[in-house]
């Protein structure tokens, strides 16, 4: 609701009405301790955690083992005070209002030493009429933040019952009790810090007559027309009669707008005004077609003067999710305007233990990168936040859809009247402050917790009582199976929820029939990565491996002295202790040889992470229609450190985006080996246009060095868009023709309008039994547009080429990077850069797999 209580304007006509007056209060803020009594300067928005670090008061929580000293901080209360100006014309209008878009969590909010809020969710806003206690000059607005951990300790007592919150990186695991983010209190790849705060901005708000609280859309759309019903929420202080405008336009087209009197009761009020477009310019996915934006305004008048508006941008779209018996299982899939689409993508976490240092770069950032690999969907995990307007606003633009979990993970809740009311104001708020977005796709009530229930041993484990566990199942049921959906229903009818992902567990075939799921057989259970060619889900909602960030990350928070995975350091930011870097060398030593050391060892962590997520997207993308979407976990990180990741804490790709860049590209040649054949599909995307693809396929088998040994060129031939077609199928004893596998290389290339794509190189053998060359490299640097280009020619096989600048800058950026080059071969990559080529070159590492190798 924040953003529509902002003025804004989207049609030219629109003026500024002189009966509000939103002012946002940032700066004079100050925080200080109760029992310290001493007061400093505050960010708002904010946490007290990084205010204490910038008056040096604490170290930096995400160096070396830093984050263990500032335990404390969460133990304590905190204030935070600020003085602010009221004019003698804002105390003239009716109302004269705070809101807090974002209080983190338990606070009492007092003005002028009046008590007028307090507060238990940081994922609601709150707001109260304040005029009373205002006065013409200096205010002051005191907000006292309990400890989190002080104030649900008596709740933990009372129940005496611990939750089976496993992520909860405490004794006592008291998150459940709060409705605030739940990784704040530490997950399998993030620290424990219990943040509080004014996290997200304060408004005072003054106005007069009436004002806009909300304004909703329900939308009938097809090709030929759409019918758009915007219901405006009013709140009146002065009955009487109105009159309500709204509009619709698109990149300043005239507008499609009416105008209609209403009459409104002091109080809250309710009006719905009706607009169509004909032949309306739908929105689709990125790589389907144009992602269109519509701009509607809503404006409110008394007597022809503007006294309040708002508005939005909408997508006109259908987006319909499929989950029901069929003859395989139990489907589920993702139609967006009556198409079935493949969802490619990833998991979704808060890019910050410290939210308000997510500025609206990184956002951009983000969204450009999901952009560039060729993502359509997202899922926000529900051990995060509702993110903020400008995550679901790119989302709108750039075209990735939205999987939005609400805020429950991995535990079981409290089921008392006062925490499920609470859960359900939140849902009613987030629902109705995300639903309009063309991105919005579907709603889960949680993370893991139905599949938790029945397959993770809590009642044993927590040695529960049958009544004890009936009961916490009975919590469950009530908030998300009666809760949770009666809130979308009610405020966003039409759109999907189910109550948990995965809807199937891991553990057995018929698992992989039902749903979505959540497939951990590769690293929880130890399964190696061709387990992902057979265990193929309806939709792979989860999967993943860890691997550690680049050397430039590490030494961010270590330093050489800490260049061991088993060092104090190294081990405190790997998050995932009963596995974690044992995990890692245990894969790695399976694929790969030893590495020199530990630079070496980083590398290679990489490369092994997005091997393996090449065989499961590429696995998941051929069993299209069966299977009907990849997102993998987890795009990004919240701070640095060894994890799941393909973009690291500061952004930087790690192999695994690259990776997934090209798994995800709209055509794609893949093969693999099932029963003693070699199968070769090409998987293409839908598009908007439902137009075929004219694709040449050229198959290749050489050994080591180069040298062709066969070789077929099936010629272009139409192939339709949103399929996986099986193009070549050739028993492998037949195409080795007696060599070893490891002695040999396979690959595909697509020509499309003449133009030869990349190859797809296909091993026969693990890494470590291909007897490797030093592949002879070369490269020379261009400049070139906005960048530089980068030649790269190899004598031998080169094998994960890594490109790597020494004293990268920010926004420096290879579209491409990780890749192979056969023998003989020459690629050419750009550089997003601001550097001259003569300076990149001598400034440009390369390092391919053998290098890595000990001798």
């Amino acid at each position: 609701m924040g953003r529509f209580l902002l003025v804004i304007f989207f049609l030219s006509f629109f003026t500024k009405s002189i009966y509000s007056q939103v002012d946002t209060l940032k700066s004079g803020w100050e925080f200080g301790r109760p029992d310290e009594r001493v007061w400093r300067s505050a960010t708002v928005p904010g946490t007290v955690h990084t205010d204490l670090l910038a008056h040096q008061l604490i170290p930096d929580p995400f160096k070396g083992m830093n984050e263990k000293a500032v335990q404390w901080v969460d133990k304590k209360d905190w204030w935070y005070k600020c003085t602010f100006e009221v004019t003698a014309a804002q105390l003239q209008q009716e109302v004269v209002e705070l809101e807090f878009l974002g209080l983190d969590t338990y606070a009492e909010v007092s003005v002028n030493n009046r008590d007028v809020l307090v507060t238990n969710n940081m994922f609601l806003s709150w707001s109260a009429d304040v005029k009373k206690h205002l006065k013409v000059g200096k205010n002051t607005l005191l907000i006292k933040f309990e400890s989190p951990i002080k104030h649900d300790m008596p709740r933990f007592l009372r129940d005496s019952v611990i939750y089976p919150a496993g992520n909860d990186a405490s004794d006592i695991p008291l998150s459940v009790y709060a409705r605030k983010a739940p990784y704040h209190y530490g997950w399998d790849w993030g620290p424990r810090l219990v943040t509080s705060g004014v996290w997200r901005p304060v408004l005072l708000r003054a106005w007069s007559k009436a004002a806009i609280r909300n304004i909703s859309i329900q939308q009938n759309t097809t090709a030929a027309k759409a019918d758009i019903a915007t219901t405006v929420k009013l709140e009146a202080v002065t009955a009487g009669t109105y009159q309500l405008s709204a509009a619709l336009s698109k990149d300043g087209a005239k507008p499609v707008a009416t105008t209609i009197p209403v009459t409104l009761k002091a109080g809250v009020n309710e009006v719905t005004v009706n607009l169509s477009v004909k032949n309306p310019q739908r929105w689709w996915p990125n790589g389907m077609g144009a992602q269109n934006l519509y701009s509607i305004a809503v404006q409110l008048l008394d007597n022809k003067q503007p006294i309040a508006q708002a508005g939005k941008k909408i997508g006109l779209r259908t987006i319909e999710v499929e989950n029901k018996p069929d003859a395989q299982g139990e489907s589920f899939f993702v139609k967006v305007n009556g198409r079935p689409v493949f969802m490619k993508g990833s998991n979704y976490i808060p890019q910050d233990n410290f939210l308000p240092r997510v500025t609206k770069e990184k956002y951009k950032q983000l969204f450009d990168d999901m952009q560039e690999s060729h993502f359509n969907m997202v899922r926000v995990w529900g051990g995060g936040i509702y993110e903020n307007d400008e995550f679901y606003d790119l989302a709108d633009e750039k075209g990735i859809l939205v999987w939005q979990d609400f805020m429950y993970a991995c535990t079981l809740y409290p089921g008392d009247k006062s925490f499920l009311e609470n859960a359900r104001r939140e849902a009613v708020y987030n629902i109705n402050r995300l639903k309009d977005h063309a991105s919005m796709a579907l709603w889960c009530g949680n993370n893991e917790i139905a599949v938790a229930i029945k397959n993770w041993g809590w009642q044993d484990g927590y040695a529960y009582t049958n009544s004890q566990y009936e009961g916490m199942q009975r919590a469950y049921d009530k908030l998300f199976k009666e809760i949770l959906p009666a809130a979308v229903k009610e405020n966003n009818p039409g759109t999907f929820y189910f109550h948990s992902s995965p809807i199937s567990n891991w553990g057995k075939k018929e698992d992989f029939t039902k749903g979505d799921n959540h497939y951990w057989g590769i690293w929880h259970g130890m399964e190696w990565f061709e387990a992902y060619n057979t265990h193929i889900p309806r939709f792979m909602s989860e999967y993943g491996f860890q691997s550690f960030p680049g050397m430039q990350t590490i030494d961010s928070f270590a330093t050489a002295a800490d260049y061991h995975i088993f060092s104090n350091v190294m081990q405190s930011h790997q998050k995932s202790p009963a596995k974690g870097n044992t995990a890692i060398k245990i894969y790695m030593d399976h694929y790969y040889d030893t590495p020199t050391d530990f630079p070496a060892f980083v590398y290679l962590s990489q490369v092994l992470q997005a091997e393996g997520m090449k065989v499961a997207i590429e696995a998941h993308r051929r069993n299209m229609p069966y299977c009907m979407g990849s997102l993998y976990w987890q795009l990004n990180d919240c701070w640095p450190g060894p994890s799941w990741s393909g973009r690291d804490y500061f952004g930087r790709w790690k192999a695994l985006q690259y990776y997934a860049k090209r798994a995800f590209e709209p055509v794609i040649p893949s093969s693999a080996e099932e029963d003693g054949q070699l199968k070769t599909y090409v998987i293409t995307d839908e598009k908007a246009d439902k137009t075929a693809w004219n694709i040449g396929i050229n198959l290749t088998l050489t050994d080591l060095q180069g040298n062709i040994i066969s070789q077929k060129k099936i010629p272009a031939r139409k192939i339709q868009d949103g399929t996986s077609t099986l193009v070549n199928t050739i028993a492998v004893n037949d195409l080795l023709q007696g060599r070893k596998r490891n002695e040999v290389i396979f690959y595909t290339e697509l020509v499309i309008d003449n133009k030869v794509l990349h190859p797809n190189l296909y091993y026969f053998a693990v890494a470590k039994e291909i007897a490797l060359q030093q592949p002879g490299i070369t490269v020379a640097c261009k400049d070139a547009g906005n960048g530089v280009d980068v030649t790269i020619t190899t004598k031998q096989l080169a094998r994960n080429i890594y490109l790597e600048l020494k004293g990268e800058k920010d926004g420096e950026h290879f579209e491409d990077n990780f890749m192979d080059l056969p023998a003989g071969t020459q690629r050419t990559i750009h550089l997003r850069t601001s550097r001259t080529a003569a300076a990149i070159q001598q400034q440009l590492k390369i390092t391919s797999l053998v290098d890595t190798y000990k001798k």
